[in-house]
């Protein structure tokens, strides 16, 4: 990044205008004789910098997760050198799929101890996609009490709770330090780096112990991208549980294993009730399907879903049986969005944004709130 950030300067350099000649590293020989001439260029550079969003450091999760934006988020987390350590080992002829339950068992664990809903999923052979919901709300309503009982189901907690625990915390001071703590854990159990810091580490000690070794697991921190609104947190959703099918892996929806839509798929009966606010016959253990108005939902028919996602796999593609050109599903009609823009998206939605995702006015919207000049997918 230092060699970039250096052709940054002398590109912009000569753009603002020659403040003295170069040597041999790119810098300007002459360049702190002209102080005034010194600090307008540096201005115009730090803004043009931001603008091409020319950055030399990684950017604090803070910065990039925003429940007042958005309570919806992608998170990505791929093994080390992206080796095959949760499927088919092709060098060791190992097999690790079972690992995959691990972790679809450990995220179902979590999101019921966490104020954080699972909306999609996506666990493939050496990486696996979240869609996740965190819920503020819920986590601020719990009682001292819930939160304690909550934290004491993954973590150990400490002395003075277990006194209170055991109702030997008399005085004041002692209750407001537990009060204290507990708010601390609070704001935890609604936080993604925690939830994903928990899952990650439990994986990584099992596989290690199974494997009688050291070392990582996770080739580093995960990535995680805000869904800005309705139309991003619908593609992102279809780009995770079309994972597998456009991979190659599987050719239908039905034989894409640790995928949610597997799961909601199998979870449909033939006579179930098809209104738009019913929630019967969707999984429990994930964000159910239903109408804008119910709260603690996604925001669309399960049914308006399905035929969306079948579509969708059928057009990534075209040679595909029962592939209808033209059938544009109700829902894309509902959010205005164009078939080849849809596709598109499908296939390649995480290279379309960066750490936020959404359409160009709530991503300019976005932006401004974070002092930024833009974010990567407006255009």
């Amino acid at each position: 990044m230092r060699f970039l950030a250096s052709f940054e300067i002398c590109k912009f350099g000569n753009k603002f205008g020659k403040f003295g000649t170069h040597n041999k590293f790119g810098t300007h020989k002459n360049l702190f004789k002209n102080t005034k001439a010194l600090s307008a260029f540096c201005t115009k550079l730090v803004g043009e910098l931001n603008h091409h969003e020319v950055i030399t450091m990684t950017r604090a999760r803070q910065g990039l997760i925003d429940l007042n934006a958005t309570p919806y988020y992608h998170v990505i987390s791929r093994c080390v050198r992206r080796a095959f350590l949760c499927g088919e080992d092709r060098y060791s002829g190992k097999n690790f799929d079972h690992r995959r339950g691990w972790l679809l068992e450990r995220v179902k664990t979590l999101s019921r101890v966490f104020a954080i809903d699972i909306a999609a999923y996506a666990i493939m052979s050496n990486h696996y996609h979240l869609v996740l919901r965190v819920n503020r709300e819920v986590a601020l309503s719990w009682t001292m009490d819930d939160v304690i009982e909550r934290w004491y189901r993954l973590y150990n907690g400490c002395t003075l709770v277990d006194l209170y625990l055991n109702g030997k915390v008399k005085d004041r001071s002692t209750l407001n330090k537990v009060e204290e703590i507990a708010e601390q854990w609070r704001g935890r159990l609604f936080d993604i780096s925690w939830f994903m810091r928990n899952l990650n580490e439990t994986i990584a000690r099992a596989a290690n112990k199974e494997d009688n070794c050291k070392g990582r697991y996770w080739e580093g921190r995960y990535k995680s991208q805000a869904l800005l609104d309705e139309a991003a947190l619908l593609s992102c959703m279809m780009y995770v549980d079309l994972n597998p099918v456009r991979a190659g892996v599987c050719d239908n929806l039905k034989d894409s294993d640790f995928t949610s839509i597997q799961e909601r798929i199998r979870q449909v009966k033939p006579n179930q009730p098809k209104g738009e606010n019913s929630t019967i016959g969707q999984p429990h253990s994930l964000l159910p399907f239903a109408s804008s108005q119910q709260e603690h939902s996604i925001p669309f028919t399960l049914k308006d879903y399905l035929e969306l996602a079948d579509w969708s796999g059928r057009s990534l593609r075209n040679d595909k049986r029962g592939f209808i050109k033209g059938s544009e599903p109700k829902i894309l009609k509902s959010l205005g969005i164009e078939e080849e823009l849809w596709v598109e998206c499908v296939k390649n939605f995480s290279r379309h944004y960066g750490n936020f995702a959404g359409g160009e006015f709530a991503l300019r919207a976005c932006a401004n709130d974070h002092h930024r000049h833009w974010y990567k997918g407006v255009g």
